[in-house]
């Protein structure tokens, strides 16, 4: 029943690609679905958007914003208020959700929500390498909330007195609701785990505004209209552009909404994965739309590029939709929900002491006004306008005399550096993701230091390790913890399993024991008789001659010359070289026995590795992931480097 009711999420999240699930409950001991229940879920909407609004307003989303929506009862899952977002491209818009989110049962603590996407748990797969061996996929099902703005994540059976209260394989959304309600301390996530979410959302709210950027574009005053009064409309603009298809093309040849010679230069806010997408398309406007564009050494020409790419995707949008629409705006604005959502704006200091019918007052207030139509009103809802709408809808009611007067007072364009990545960043990117950040300038000292004995000892741990079918665990650094062992307790438990009396074996296993005795130790061969003792010294002598024939046919070949061979003291005193010892070997044994030199394991180990990490010339490689993952970082190759 769990497998079939995961199966049904996965398949609700799968028809929508790169989307974020949110879901807010009310914690209380009745969970039942009423009308009295609505109203208090609708009510903490409006709190909740009013008291963010200041952040949320002026946030320029990839493809849908972050809303609330009141979500009736449905199998097990109680009635809650909740949303989807389609972040597309900007993994950013994801993780400031999450931010949101955490802030939010944060701000009330009587709500505990729930984040995941199309990869699951998406929250639990941040923090990977902290988890506890017990959480997989399978079993992390109802047991992750957020709450009091901390990751909480339900363990089985954690709480003794409320075990009748979790099955033995994955809790109900109500039994968990019901358990973060009355022990909700006991939950908190590991430390750890935390710190993985807290550093991926580090820097919000302020870090919206270092990921946006601004760009000079040379425009249609119509679209400079449409971008003043909501530039939230640029991501549908660009994405529309940068999804183009030959039918959308079609609707370009000939502009008929925004035409070339009213183009004017303005300053546009992108966000910088929006931004990115426009500037990296190659498109050569039809001859037809008018849209000519200056030869490349042109100063502006970036901005001519950059407004011919908009307002192509502008016509578009415009191109989907009918010239005549009901006044979605007014009917939105009718709705007793905005007089309450206006209020609570005004309770939580959103238009920051402007008197009101200022022109920052007004242009404020038109931005909210927007916000509550995208956010607040229900997608559903017949009167919530396509972006096209909303373009046409702005240009009706503006006058566009007032437009492009300012061209010549824009504010400076941000930097492009960001859009180059150098290798020196990209080496830092990588350690801050894996949280080994380094200083940049390591001295020469501390990588002459550097003991390649590390590698060896790291190896063999890796290889002392026993695996299971779930594949091996690889040691995070050479130098591991004392393992305890108490033989009492694990005889005691073969004990158990086998059976402590010889009498429980049976006639094939006495058998099969007799026959692999000249294994035994060295203690247990002095207890052997005669007899026995001859017959493991003749096995013994059979093992050895097949091992000299094997040697000797080895001999002949150029194997042994792939391997690096100890050094060996002929004389006392006096140490001769693998090379020296062979010639003396062939000197007294015969020329079959100079390869006979026993092989120097470890340093032939840490050869085979440096020589793989040098063949891949700095890329990803098995013998830098099998390192890596065991905590060996190995320093820069000097040797080949060119000067």
């Amino acid at each position: 029943m769990v497998l079939i009711k995961r199966m049904e999420r996965e398949l609700c999240l799968a028809t929508v690609e790169d989307a974020v699930r949110y879901q807010l409950f009310l914690l209380t001991h009745k969970q039942e679905a009423s009308e009295h229940h609505q109203e208090i879920l609708q009510s903490y909407i409006e709190k909740i958007l009013a008291q963010f609004a200041p952040i949320l307003v002026s946030y320029i989303w990839q493809n849908q914003p972050f809303n609330l929506k009141y979500k009736p009862a449905k199998g097990d899952i109680p009635a809650h208020i909740g949303g989807l977002t389609k972040f597309g491209d900007n993994i950013e818009d994801e993780w400031f959700i999450v931010y949101l989110i955490k802030e939010i049962t944060k701000e009330f603590p009587e709500l505990a929500a729930r984040v995941d996407d199309n990869d699951g748990e998406f929250l639990l797969i941040e923090a990977a390498d902290y988890l506890p061996k017990w959480l997989n996929p399978d079993s992390s099902i109802n047991r992750v909330f957020m709450h009091c703005g901390e990751l909480c994540i339900i363990p089985p059976l954690n709480v003794p007195e409320k075990e009748t209260l979790l099955p033995v394989t994955s809790p109900t959304v109500l039994q968990a609701l019901k358990l973060l309600s009355t022990h909700s301390g006991d939950f908190v996530a590991a430390k750890s785990i935390r710190a993985a979410i807290d550093k991926r959302i580090r820097g919000y709210p302020e870090k919206t505004q270092a990921c946006l950027h601004r760009a000079h574009c040379y425009l249609p005053i119509g679209i400079a209209a449409v971008l003043k009064q909501n530039p939230g409309l640029v991501s549908a603009a660009v994405q529309a552009f940068y999804l183009r298809d030959p039918i959308d093309l079609k609707a370009c040849r000939i502009f008929k909404t925004f035409l070339p010679e009213t183009r004017t230069m303005i300053s546009v806010t992108f966000t910088k994965c929006l931004y990115a997408q426009l500037v990296q398309q190659s498109f050569v406007p039809d001859k037809r739309s008018g849209y000519s564009l200056p030869p490349p050494s042109h100063p502006d020409y970036k901005a001519y590029d950059l407004g011919m790419k908009l307002a192509h995707g502008f016509e578009i949008l415009c191109s989907k939709c009918s010239s005549t629409f009901p006044d979605s705006r007014k009917s939105a604005l009718n709705d007793p929900l905005w007089d309450n959502f206006l209020s609570s704006l005004k309770k939580n200091d959103y238009f920051k002491g402007e008197l009101e019918g200022s022109s920052q007052y007004l242009h404020k207030l038109l931005m909210a006004e927007n916000y509550f139509q995208q956010t607040v009103i229900n997608p559903q809802c017949s009167v919530v306008r396509s972006p096209g709408e909303e373009i046409l809808s702005i240009l009706k009611a503006t006058n566009l005399d007032d437009f492009g007067k300012d061209a010549c007072s824009l504010p400076p364009e941000d930097d492009e550096d960001w859009l180059e990545i150098t290798p020196d960043g990209l080496e830092k990117i990588l350690k801050e993701a894996k949280g080994t950040s380094e200083s940049a300038s390591t001295s020469k000292e501390e990588e002459q230091s550097y003991d390649l004995s590390e590698v060896t000892q790291s190896m063999k741990a890796f290889m002392s390790k026993v695996s299971t079918h779930e594949g091996a665990e690889i040691p995070w650094t050479s130098s591991e913890a004392h393992v305890t062992f108490d033989v009492d307790s694990f005889t005691n438990a073969l004990d158990r399993i086998l059976g402590s009396s010889s009498e429980e074996l049976d006639s094939d296993d006495l058998e099969e024991e007799e026959e692999f005795e000249f294994l035994d130790s060295d203690e247990a061969f002095e207890l052997k008789t005669d007899n026995q003792e001859e017959t493991q010294d003749e096995a013994v002598g059979s093992l050895k001659s097949y091992m000299d024939e094997m040697d000797n046919e080895l001999a002949s070949t150029n194997i042994g010359k792939s391997f690096t061979t100890q050094q060996r003291t002929v004389d006392s005193g006096n140490m001769y070289s693998s090379q020296d010892t062979d010639s003396n070997l062939k000197d007294d044994f015969g020329a079959e026995a100079a390869d006979l030199t026993p092989v120097d394991i470890d340093l032939n180990l840490v050869s085979n590795l440096l020589q793989s990490y040098n063949a891949q010339v700095g890329l990803a490689g098995p013998a830098s992931n099998i390192l890596q993952s065991m905590g060996v970082r190995l320093p820069e190759n000097t040797d080949h480097k060119p000067h």
